[in-house]
């Protein structure tokens, strides 16, 4: 489904667009013309997020990099069979993350406890992927004509990270879980989830200019996102929490 003139979004679940797996977070594809990538890749949902890739015309051999925004399952549970399908394409993730995907361990995912009261089928097995190259704080990247740029912002999680995309007609923050429309977030209780460090996060935020706002789940904004990150750190700087996605 295309959302803007090079972003499209080909997977996603129950909080997104119901294109795959109830469990899937957005599924984005960039197009930097020459070259493209996908940022995260959902649940458990990949044959059809490769079928909505290619009903949305796009030949999946074009797509040369994963990028992982966070080690959370519904963004990296369908993340090793992705790369295999997109024929072992290298894997970025955060450098604080990437052991972690490398392990496949489950335990600090949160991921075997989620499933002990059934927010992810017990069944499931998380699957350990390779990743090529690591993120940190400031690092750029370039698909095609588009410069990506990895913005440190832990707080919902350990390692999590929103991307900054940069062309010549525009700016979009992929925000992963870090901040929703409405200026909504998702702190959980877990153990690597700090509500300092998510305050202080979101303020660093402020200093980033951006049109479109992708988030991880719920609707894009494809104009004025900037306004959603201010609403947020408006309230975390009043002593405050911001509203919950799952409240």
């Amino acid at each position: 489904m295309k959302i803007l003139p090079d972003v499209y979004i080909v997977g996603g679940g129950d909080y997104a667009f119901n294109l795959s797996n109830r469990l899937d977070c957005h599924v984005y594809v960039i197009d930097g013309g020459d070259e493209m990538a996908l940022i995260d890749t959902g649940f458990d949902g990949p044959d059809e997020v490769l079928q909505n890739i290619k009903e949305d015309g796009i030949d999946p051999g074009r797509i040369s990099t994963i990028f992982s925004t966070h080690y959370h399952a519904d963004h990296t549970g369908a993340l090793a069979r992705v790369k295999r399908m997109l024929g072992n394409i290298p894997v970025i993730a955060g450098a604080e993350a990437a052991p972690t995907i490398r392990a496949g361990d489950a335990d600090q995912i949160g991921l075997t406890w989620a499933q002990s009261f059934n927010f992810y089928p017990p069944e499931f097995r998380w699957e350990g992927c390779d990743v090529e190259d690591e993120m940190t704080d400031g690092k750029r990247f370039r698909i095609g004509n588009i410069e990506l740029e990895a913005i440190a912002t832990p707080g919902h999680c350990m390692g999590h990270y929103c991307i900054l995309s940069r062309n010549s007609a525009r700016a979009c923050l992929f925000s992963s879980d870090h901040i929703f429309w409405g200026g909504r977030i998702i702190l959980q209780n877990v153990q690597d989830s700090s509500v300092q460090e998510y305050a202080d996060s979101m303020n660093k935020l402020l200093d980033y200019e951006f049109e479109a706002l992708l988030p991880g789940h719920l609707t894009p904004s494809l104009r004025n996102g900037k306004r959603h990150v201010v609403a947020a750190a408006d309230q975390f700087n009043r002593i405050g929490l911001p509203k919950g996605l799952l409240d």
